[in-house]
């Protein structure tokens, strides 16, 4: 079980009552109920609130029993509930009510420091005085995907106000014990999910009667305090489950490039002086080796050479087919314009193809040339690669495993020469001057079976992280 699935099973043990032990000495929802009743109809009789038509009304179905001292209620019948809405564009200002978007609504908080927006203080308390926030108010998303985004006011924010595509949510009594308990609910997301509709443009919405009908499983009010604070607690155990397994995958990449570096240096594995050196190898290519006093580093084990790629490797930059002739129907050679099907190792099938192939490969490494670039991944069947890729192809028999895992390392050389302003790229002249340390055949291969033996408990390790 991953820490998701953890997470949600917390919130599904808390809302049907098998998180925190039950009291029998508690005060029974139904107690708590009516005492909510009295002051929403205080509120009524005082024209502060306007009587919803399904007030105390039953509710015939059920998702589920309750335990003992619990109650099914609407959300409507416990908080007050508003939608927000947008005014002309007049009534924004550079200071003035802070006014939220569901963009503001992240990581279940507040954060009002990203694309903060205000409202002129005659808007606020004007024409958008329904969407008033409180301090403690809770505040969903209604327009989706994704539903579920929450967050409850906090006290840096003791006004503000809020757009269209939200609602608030305002518990009419015991705001600090119920709103907690309600965010925990409405974050659990089932009810929320069993009630939401598509909309146009693929957009999932619930409407503000659909949130006041939100069908609640209401506990006592000792027992909501309990749930939330369980809930919490053991919430902010999986955050630092999570923020370890963050820590572990970072270590664990960086392990990964430092059995690279080790292997790229020679010290991967042994020297064996019965192996052909590179030099002859680079012969039998036609190729000499570099001796530029710009390599990396000078001393390299016995037996290798440095070169640079375009030595030892062809290059070949990717170009685009027209584009009325890449669909989806599989007539022609399967086409990839950049890393979208991009593994940790070989590509994966592209679902589009194209009947008129520019550029084609079918056994290199495909390096990413266009933002992002420096992502690499092989290729073992024949693909047609557009101008976001190039396919390296090594000569004579040199070790495309080798070369695969040299060109990770070589993803910051990229980015150091890439250009442009609107997205980075790279020149096949860049690629083709990158230095590579090359060892003898044999070696290639035993640095290869090394790296990949290391690699293979490496990955196991991430597989239990995720």
């Amino acid at each position: 079980m991953n820490t998701k699935q953890i997470r949600q099973k917390i919130l599904d043990l808390a809302i049907r009552g098998e998180l925190v032990p039950q009291d029998p000495t508690d005060e029974p929802a139904s107690v708590l109920l009516e005492r909510i009743r009295a002051e929403k109809e205080q509120l009524i009789k005082d024209k502060k609130l306007k009587r919803d038509k399904k007030d105390n009304e039953p509710i015939d179905e059920v998702p589920f029993e309750l335990p003992e001292g619990w109650e099914w209620c609407r959300l409507g019948e416990i908080a007050y509930i508003a939608a927000g809405s947008t005014p002309e564009s007049s009534s924004f200002v550079n200071k003035g009510i802070p006014y939220l978007k569901v963009y503001n609504l992240r990581n279940q908080a507040i954060d009002f420091d990203y694309k903060p927006q205000y409202i002129k203080e005659s808007i606020h308390n004007g024409i958008l005085k329904r969407s008033k926030t409180e301090i403690g108010d809770l505040i969903m998303n209604i327009v989706g995907p994704p539903l579920g985004k929450l967050a409850i006011i906090p006290t840096s924010l003791p006004e503000s106000n809020f757009n269209q595509a939200a609602v608030l949510i305002r518990p009419y009594l015991y705001k600090n014990i119920i709103n907690k308990y309600l965010f925990y609910f409405l974050s659990e997301m089932s009810e929320i999910n069993s009630i939401s509709t598509k909309g146009s443009a693929g957009q999932i919405n619930i409407s503000l009667s659909q949130s006041k009908n939100i069908r609640v499983p209401f506990p006592p009010l000792a027992e909501q305090e309990h749930i939330a604070k369980k809930v919490e607690q053991l919430l902010t155990i999986v955050d630092t489950i999570e923020q370890l397994q963050e820590e572990l995958k970072a270590l664990v990449k960086q392990t990964k490039n430092q059995v690279l570096n080790y292997a790229i240096a020679g010290k991967l594995t042994h020297q064996d002086p019965n192996d052909e050196p590179a030099e002859e190898l680079l012969k039998r290519i036609g190729k000499t080796t570099t001796t530029a006093a710009d390599t990396p580093y000078e001393k390299l084990p016995k037996g290798w050479a440095w070169c640079k790629l375009g030595d030892i490797a062809n290059i070949s930059m990717g170009q685009s087919p027209k584009g009325e002739t890449v669909t989806k129907n599989s007539n022609g050679i399967e086409f990839h314009q950049g890393k979208i099907y991009f593994t940790d190792k070989y590509i994966n099938k592209s679902p589009f193809f194209t009947s008129e192939p520019t550029k084609t490969t079918s056994n290199s490494v495909l390096l990413c040339v266009r933002a992002p670039v420096g992502e690499v991944n092989l290729v073992n069947r024949e693909v047609c690669i557009g101008r976001g890729l190039c396919a390296i192809e090594p000569l004579g028999n040199i070790s495309i495993d080798f070369c695969f895992f040299w060109l990770i390392l070589l993803k910051d050389y990229f980015n150091e020469n890439s250009t442009g302003s609107t997205f980075s790229s790279i020149s096949g002249e860049i690629i083709r001057n990158a230095f590579i340390p090359l060892p003898p055949l044999a070696e290639q291969h035993r640095i290869v079976q090394q790296i990949e033996t290391f690699f293979a408990s490496f990955d196991q390790i991430e597989k239990m992280l995720t």
